[in-house]
Order: structure tokens, then sequence, then C-alpha cells
């Protein structure tokens, strides 16, 4: 299996940064950078599109930013548009942390 590693995967990137702030509703975007294994200009781009896209918010506590996610929203493929964003982040995510 390592021998694959690199060459594709299943999530893309936005759905690994949606997952880091489904596990972490506070997280650095260097945290989130490191966590996806992309620079943080990458990951600041793609919390914008997530934000322009209405899968999350973001509040300011202090210096720190939370993000709101919106789990009722629906993936953007048509194939899976039927499917909720709170299904996919249970896959990822503890169940109890329904934030």
């Amino acid at each position: 299996m390592n021998e694959q590693a690199g060459t594709w995967g299943f999530l893309t990137n936005h759905a690994r940064v949606l997952i880091v702030i489904a596990r972490d509703a506070a997280p650095r975007l260097r945290d989130i950078a490191a966590a996806c294994h992309i620079t943080e200009r990458t990951a600041q781009s793609i919390v914008t599109d997530l934000e322009q896209g209405g899968y999350l918010r973001r509040e300011r506590e202090g210096r720190r930013t939370r993000y709101i996610l919106r789990r009722e929203g629906t993936l953007r493929h048509p194939a899976e548009a039927h499917v909720p964003v709170r299904d996919l982040l249970k896959l990822f995510t503890p169940h109890d942390s329904e934030r």
C-alpha cells in the first residue's frame, strides 16, 4: 500500500480540511496545513472556498479563529449531491462531537 502513497487518494484536500476542522473547531491554519500535508496558503484558500460554499463560517475569539460547520449542507459533486456533509464527517470524526 505504501508504494501507492502520493499517487492518488479518495479524499480531496477540501474534504481533509473540513475533517480537521470538524475534529477541532479552532485549529490554526498551520495546524490544518500540517494535518493535510499542504501549505498554509493552500489551507487558507481552501478555508475561504469552504466558507464561500456555505460549509462553514468563521468567528474571531480574541486572537484565534473558531470555525462553525454547517453540517446540513450536501456534497458538491452531482453523484453525491444527496449525501449530507454530516454523514461524511461521521465517518472521520468521533460521533459524540456534534458541534
